[in-house]
């Protein structure tokens, strides 16, 4: 396979700079940070619900509604994806438990 999320955050970036009607890209980012937050956070929870019910077709289809919901959100930001891999690379030389435990309070 060689479809990447770098590949998924370039055509987010054309749709959103779009005047199509007919993109849902165009038309989250145009409601603004708070929509397309409250749409992340929904996938979100039907991510964790197909996961529970160990609905594994589900699943797929709500991780995949998931990556493209942050990725919106994450362009609307500035947050370019690869800042987000270097972060988690950072991650990758320490246990989870330590990570987290060194992280200041406000962040746990």
């Amino acid at each position: 396979m060689t479809f990447s999320l770098f590949d998924l955050e370039t055509i987010i970036a054309r749709r959103a700079a779009s005047d199509d009607k007919s993109s849902w890209t165009a038309k989250l980012v145009n409601q603004g940070i708070r929509k397309a937050s409250e749409k992340l956070g929904e996938e979100a929870i039907e991510t964790v619900v197909a996961a529970i019910s160990r609905d594994e077709e589900g699943l797929r289809n709500e991780a995949a509604d998931l990556l493209f919901h942050l990725l919106v959100v994450l362009h609307m930001k500035g947050v370019p994806l690869k800042e987000v891999l270097a972060e988690l690379e950072s991650r990758t030389g320490q246990s989870g438990l330590d990570e987290k435990a060194a992280r200041p309070v406000s962040e746990t």
